[in-house]
């Protein structure tokens, strides 16, 4: 099978085996990788039109108990800025995202010891009773399912968890010990279970993975079946030990982003603020890629770039709700049109 027929095989038939998603990924022409992008935004369009969906992104604290070998703000990083928001500086920023509108926020932490269900579910409450036709999302990593639950209960619609990689070995490499890949698994299971709408998502060229790493997340996710997949090219940051290693690359996370839309049509796919920091247009590219949801940030500004999971992220212009009104001119020009609306998933 050539790569072209690959291609058309997945977007008639939603699968792909891993082994024929290696050989795609192996040294495609530029003409595969245009015919890959173009038959994703085709799906795209048959399932979503040109309609982007917007969330408003709220980073609520820069602490994290964990030391991920990747991530800037690991616990280990004695040069973070650390930073937590107030109950009513969260307010305050779902205030002005709204007036905006943004219909969905998402609030996105470290794995903060602060945030106890004790602080965490007056603050959902309060949200959804200022807002109630808003999707709330949490992004606080890894949780009991006691507390997974009650914070359901309190009104959370939404909850994202990136798996990080679909090989349990790979995983190791990434991360110390005590976490395990096990354990991040039966999280995203138990959310669904609970009754969210549920986002894994991995980076794209990690230190170590291979392209068989690659067809392995394709084909988790299209047995995982999450509402939303949320992908990006792996950045270094300076204070960790992936400090030397090179990012990945546009290319190959927009293939991804392409062969995810074939296999699962309806899920939600966003063009990540990790791919215009990588490359400038690198958003645009996603979306004419098969992606359709783009996450401002709403946190305060002053915050803003404290919250350095690698180097040089973009927190200001097009990235925050000051630039809001220039990126959707953006989107229009490539044929696209954000909408207000809670933008649901019909996975």
């Amino acid at each position: 099978m050539d790569n072209w027929n690959r291609i058309d095989w997945l977007a008639s038939h939603q699968h792909l085996p891993p082994e024929e998603i290696e050989q795609l990924l192996t040294d495609p022409s530029e003409d595969t990788i245009q015919y890959l992008f173009n038959r994703a935004a085709a799906v795209r369009k048959q399932y979503y039109g040109t309609d982007v969906y917007v969330r408003g992104l709220i980073e609520i604290s820069s602490y994290c108990r964990n030391n991920c070998y990747y991530c800037g703000i690991r616990k280990g990083n004695t040069k973070a800025q650390r930073y937590r928001l107030s109950k009513e500086e969260i307010l305050l920023a779902c205030r002005n995202g709204y007036k905006s509108g943004f219909r969905t926020f998402v609030l996105q932490g470290g794995e903060d010891p602060y945030f106890t269900d004790l602080q965490l579910i007056p603050l959902i409450q309060a949200i959804k009773k200022e807002y109630p036709d808003c999707a709330l999302t949490l992004s606080l990593g890894e949780r009991s399912r006691d507390s997974y639950l009650a914070c359901f209960q309190a009104g959370a619609d939404r909850y994202l968890l990136r798996h990080e990689t679909a090989n349990p070995i790979h995983y190791r490499q990434l991360h110390p010990t005590p976490m395990s890949w096990e354990h991040r698994i039966q999280c995203l299971y138990q959310l669904k279970e609970i009754g969210y709408q549920v986002g894994c998502g991995f980076m794209v060229g990690t230190p170590g993975q291979t392209k068989k790493d690659l067809a392995q997340e394709v084909a988790f996710a299209e047995e995982f079946r999450p509402h939303m997949i949320g992908i990006g090219p792996f950045l270094p940051h300076s204070q960790t030990p992936f400090a030397q290693k090179s990012a990945g690359t546009l290319q190959q996370t927009l293939m991804l982003l392409a062969l995810l839309r074939l296999t699962l049509p309806k899920t939600l796919l966003p063009a990540t603020t990790a791919l215009n920091t990588l490359t400038p247009g690198g958003r645009e590219a996603g979306i004419l890629a098969g992606a359709n949801v783009i996450m401002p940030n709403l946190s305060p500004p002053e915050v803003r770039g404290k919250y350095q999971l690698y180097d040089n992220k973009l927190s200001v212009g097009l990235e925050a709700i000051e630039g809001f009104a220039i990126l959707k001119e953006q989107i229009k020009q490539i044929g696209y049109q954000t909408v207000v609306a809670r933008g649901d998933s019909l996975q």
